[in-house]
């Protein structure tokens, strides 16, 4: 009886901490199970990009904000792929989850709205900070760079798999099957992504596309994980943590809005 009414206080009006903790964990163990496809062979794309941009417009391109072109790509590499991995991770799993017919499972114990949120992004952060520290020691070991500001690159990277993990719980919603997820991927992930700064500094864009640049959370993420590894950015980091906070606010809520309402996910 005592462990029944233990149960109903944790439950009720506090956290259901168990639940939380198994649902985190599921998370953490699906994509560590396969971490040859979801650790190592970010790390070997990401190889690729700054190999190839190297190689093909290094010697051409003199310094950007002072440093080294491939030094200035290395970090919006790392961020792109920590978002590309954190929204994959939040969004493929209730996607495969409702193709498969067990999104039940998860629904039906006694978690909250916001622990189910929780849950999910735990999975999204932890696998986009160990994709980020991967990435970092390949470039530490191969570019020698050492992150100046290892506490500011750390946030932003745990802010960027935040909102990233809450966009794929949102769009993991959404989606009832797998060609609607690789449409929101294709249209709306990968441009914002590659069009934040990765490979370019906004000041040499065009001021409508300057302006442009600037309303996208993700270009505030990318530049502030610069900032932390390498010491430039184009906004003051300040701005980009009071943006990505806000921008991980917003989508969490909307998924926790998603969640309490059961949209698209019960029958």
């Amino acid at each position: 009886m005592n462990n029944l009414s233990d149960m109903g206080t944790r439950r009720f009006g506090r956290v259901n901490w168990l639940g939380l903790q198994t649902l985190a964990s599921r998370e953490v163990q699906r994509f560590m199970a396969v971490w040859t496809q979801t650790l190592a062979a970010p790390l070997v794309t990401a190889g690729l990009f700054l190999m190839i941009f190297s190689i093909a417009i290094g010697p051409h391109r003199g310094d950007v904000m002072g440093v080294a072109f491939t030094h200035f790509i290395a970090p919006g590499i790392l961020m792109m792929t920590v978002i590309q991995n954190a929204f994959a991770n939040t969004s493929s799993s209730i996607v495969i989850s409702k193709v498969q017919g067990n999104i039940v499972d998860t629904l039906m114990p006694p978690l909250s709205p916001a622990e189910l949120v929780v849950g999910y992004l735990v999975g999204a952060v932890v696998r986009g900070v160990l994709v980020a520290v991967a990435i970092s020691l390949g470039l530490a070991l191969f570019l020698g760079i050492i992150p100046q500001h290892p506490l500011w690159a750390l946030s932003f990277v745990v802010l960027g798999a935040g909102f990233l993990g809450g966009l794929g719980i949102v769009a993991g919603i959404y989606a009832n099957k797998f060609d609607q997820m690789a449409a929101i991927t294709n249209f709306i992930v990968t441009p914002l992504a590659f069009l934040s700064g990765t490979f370019y500094s906004v000041q040499a864009l065009p001021p409508v596309l300057r302006e442009i640049t600037h309303l996208n959370p993700i270009f505030y993420l990318i530049d502030g994980v610069r900032y932390g590894i390498i010491g430039v950015s184009d906004s003051a980091p300040v701005l980009g943590m009071a943006v990505g906070a806000g921008s991980t606010l917003a989508i969490c809520t909307l998924a926790w809005v998603l969640f309490s309402r059961g949209y698209r996910l019960k029958a």
